[in-house]
Protein backbone atom coordinates (compact mmCIF):
# COMPACT_ATOMS: atom_id res chain seq x y z
CA UNK A 1 0.00 0.00 0.00
CA UNK A 2 1.88 3.39 -0.78
CA UNK A 3 1.62 5.76 1.48
CA UNK A 4 1.39 9.43 -0.33
CA UNK A 5 3.40 11.62 2.71
CA UNK A 6 6.55 9.56 2.17
CA UNK A 7 8.45 6.68 2.94
CA UNK A 8 8.62 6.21 6.55
CA UNK A 9 11.66 3.91 5.32
CA UNK A 10 13.30 6.98 4.13
CA UNK A 11 13.12 9.11 7.24
CA UNK A 12 16.04 9.71 9.56
CA UNK A 13 15.98 9.37 13.14
CA UNK A 14 17.97 9.62 16.20
CA UNK A 15 14.99 7.30 18.01
CA UNK A 16 13.83 8.02 21.95
CA UNK A 17 15.92 9.79 24.32
CA UNK A 18 17.19 8.31 27.29
CA UNK A 19 14.42 9.56 29.33
CA UNK A 20 11.85 8.24 27.39
CA UNK A 21 13.67 4.97 26.95
CA UNK A 22 13.83 4.61 30.97
CA UNK A 23 10.14 4.54 31.02
CA UNK A 24 10.91 0.20 30.04
CA UNK A 25 14.16 0.71 32.59
CA UNK A 26 16.36 0.10 29.05
CA UNK A 27 19.99 0.63 29.30
CA UNK A 28 20.35 2.12 25.36
CA UNK A 29 18.54 5.15 23.64
CA UNK A 30 18.74 5.88 20.10
CA UNK A 31 16.76 3.94 17.71
CA UNK A 32 17.44 0.59 19.38
CA UNK A 33 15.68 1.54 22.23
CA UNK A 34 12.75 2.69 19.94
CA UNK A 35 12.83 -0.95 18.67
CA UNK A 36 12.74 -2.11 22.10
CA UNK A 37 9.82 -0.09 23.15
CA UNK A 38 7.97 -0.87 19.69
CA UNK A 39 8.78 -4.57 20.51
CA UNK A 40 7.42 -4.44 23.77
CA UNK A 41 4.25 -3.51 22.40
CA UNK A 42 4.21 -5.96 19.67
CA UNK A 43 2.13 -9.09 20.72
CA UNK A 44 -0.93 -6.51 22.52
CA UNK A 45 -0.42 -3.99 18.94
CA UNK A 46 -1.45 -7.31 16.67
CA UNK A 47 -5.16 -7.06 18.36
CA UNK A 48 -5.58 -4.07 16.11
CA UNK A 49 -3.48 -5.40 13.13
CA UNK A 50 -6.79 -5.30 11.29
CA UNK A 51 -7.81 -1.86 12.02
CA UNK A 52 -4.42 -0.10 11.50
CA UNK A 53 -4.63 -1.32 8.19
CA UNK A 54 -7.71 -0.88 6.74
CA UNK A 55 -7.34 2.64 8.20
CA UNK A 56 -4.24 3.06 6.64
CA UNK A 57 -5.17 1.67 3.07
CA UNK A 58 -8.86 4.17 3.42
CA UNK A 59 -6.49 7.19 4.35
CA UNK A 60 -3.24 6.28 2.32
CA UNK A 61 -1.52 6.52 5.39
CA UNK A 62 1.23 3.57 6.24
CA UNK A 63 -0.09 1.63 8.50
CA UNK A 64 3.55 1.41 10.63
CA UNK A 65 2.98 4.86 11.71
CA UNK A 66 0.19 4.55 12.68
CA UNK A 67 1.15 1.32 14.90
CA UNK A 68 4.13 3.36 15.44
CA UNK A 69 1.90 6.26 17.33
CA UNK A 70 -0.42 3.70 19.01
CA UNK A 71 2.65 2.49 20.71
CA UNK A 72 4.08 5.82 21.66
CA UNK A 73 0.86 6.89 22.60
CA UNK A 74 -0.56 4.04 24.91
CA UNK A 75 1.80 1.80 24.55
CA UNK A 76 -1.05 -0.26 22.26
CA UNK A 77 -3.95 0.61 24.88
CA UNK A 78 -1.51 -1.10 28.13
CA UNK A 79 -0.98 2.69 29.39
CA UNK A 80 -5.02 3.82 29.92
CA UNK A 81 -7.49 3.89 32.44
CA UNK A 82 -10.53 3.64 30.78
CA UNK A 83 -9.76 4.29 27.26
CA UNK A 84 -8.09 7.46 28.45
CA UNK A 85 -4.62 8.54 29.24
CA UNK A 86 -3.15 11.97 29.98
CA UNK A 87 -4.41 12.65 33.09
CA UNK A 88 -7.86 12.61 31.32
CA UNK A 89 -6.99 14.95 28.61
CA UNK A 90 -6.43 12.41 25.58
CA UNK A 91 -8.63 9.52 24.82
CA UNK A 92 -7.63 6.23 22.72
CA UNK A 93 -5.06 4.10 21.36
CA UNK A 94 -3.69 7.61 19.75
CA UNK A 95 -4.63 9.57 22.39
CA UNK A 96 -7.00 12.59 20.63
CA UNK A 97 -6.52 15.46 23.12
CA UNK A 98 -10.16 16.53 24.30
CA UNK A 99 -8.78 20.18 24.56
CA UNK A 100 -8.46 20.38 21.21
CA UNK A 101 -10.78 17.67 19.26
CA UNK A 102 -13.94 15.71 20.15
CA UNK A 103 -12.89 12.51 20.85
CA UNK A 104 -15.21 9.98 18.47
CA UNK A 105 -16.02 6.11 18.49
CA UNK A 106 -14.91 3.67 21.55
CA UNK A 107 -11.08 4.26 22.46
CA UNK A 108 -10.06 1.08 20.39
CA UNK A 109 -12.45 1.41 17.37
CA UNK A 110 -12.06 2.24 13.40
CA UNK A 111 -13.93 5.49 14.28
CA UNK A 112 -11.16 6.40 16.52
CA UNK A 113 -7.91 5.37 14.92
CA UNK A 114 -9.72 7.31 11.70
CA UNK A 115 -10.16 10.34 13.41
CA UNK A 116 -6.52 10.45 15.48
CA UNK A 117 -5.25 9.64 11.36
CA UNK A 118 -7.29 12.10 10.02
CA UNK A 119 -5.41 14.38 12.12
CA UNK A 120 -2.28 13.62 11.57
CA UNK A 121 -2.79 14.00 8.25
CA UNK A 122 -4.36 17.83 8.62
CA UNK A 123 -0.46 18.38 10.43
CA UNK A 124 1.59 17.04 7.40
CA UNK A 125 -0.63 19.27 4.97
CA UNK A 126 0.13 22.44 7.37
CA UNK A 127 3.41 21.37 7.78
CA UNK A 128 4.03 21.55 3.94
CA UNK A 129 2.18 24.60 4.00
CA UNK A 130 4.50 25.89 7.01
CA UNK A 131 7.77 24.83 4.91
CA UNK A 132 6.74 24.78 1.45
CA UNK A 133 10.95 23.99 0.37
CA UNK A 134 10.75 20.87 3.08
CA UNK A 135 10.77 17.45 1.25
CA UNK A 136 7.95 15.17 1.46
CA UNK A 137 9.45 12.90 4.12
CA UNK A 138 10.59 16.01 6.45
CA UNK A 139 7.04 17.67 6.16
CA UNK A 140 6.10 13.63 7.04
CA UNK A 141 8.14 14.06 10.27
CA UNK A 142 7.18 17.29 10.96
CA UNK A 143 3.63 16.36 10.80
CA UNK A 144 4.55 13.52 13.31
CA UNK A 145 5.94 15.95 15.45
CA UNK A 146 2.92 18.55 15.24
CA UNK A 147 0.68 15.56 15.97
CA UNK A 148 2.30 15.62 19.81
CA UNK A 149 2.99 19.35 19.99
CA UNK A 150 0.94 21.52 17.48
CA UNK A 151 2.47 22.64 14.28
CA UNK A 152 3.47 26.01 15.92
CA UNK A 153 6.42 23.90 17.95
CA UNK A 154 7.89 22.73 14.93
CA UNK A 155 10.49 25.53 14.10
CA UNK A 156 13.42 23.58 12.32
CA UNK A 157 14.62 20.59 10.90
CA UNK A 158 16.87 20.39 13.13
CA UNK A 159 15.22 20.82 16.36
CA UNK A 160 12.01 19.31 15.11
CA UNK A 161 11.18 17.94 18.65
CA UNK A 162 12.61 20.87 20.96
CA UNK A 163 9.55 21.20 22.31
CA UNK A 164 7.78 17.68 22.00
CA UNK A 165 7.22 15.34 24.63
CA UNK A 166 10.15 14.05 25.95
CA UNK A 167 11.72 16.13 23.02
CA UNK A 168 12.58 12.62 21.40
CA UNK A 169 8.44 12.16 20.07
CA UNK A 170 8.93 12.20 16.12
CA UNK A 171 12.52 10.62 16.15
CA UNK A 172 10.78 8.07 18.32
CA UNK A 173 7.55 7.24 16.56
CA UNK A 174 9.18 7.25 12.94
CA UNK A 175 12.28 4.66 14.51
CA UNK A 176 9.52 2.48 16.06
CA UNK A 177 7.31 2.94 12.68
CA UNK A 178 10.37 1.60 11.20
CA UNK A 179 10.38 -1.95 12.97
CA UNK A 180 6.76 -2.48 12.95
CA UNK A 181 7.20 -1.76 8.84
CA UNK A 182 9.72 -4.90 9.46
CA UNK A 183 6.71 -6.95 11.21
CA UNK A 184 4.41 -6.23 8.07
CA UNK A 185 2.13 -3.38 9.22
Amino acid sequence: MACIYGNIMNIDTTGVSQATANQDRLTVNGVEASRRLAETDLAQMENYKGLITRVGRAKQMDPAVIAAIISRESRAGAALEGGWGDYGNAFGLMQVDRRYHTPVGAFDSEQHVTQATEILISFIKEIKAKFPSWSQEQCFKGGISAYNAGVSTVGSYENIDARTTGQDYSNDVVARAQYYKSKGY
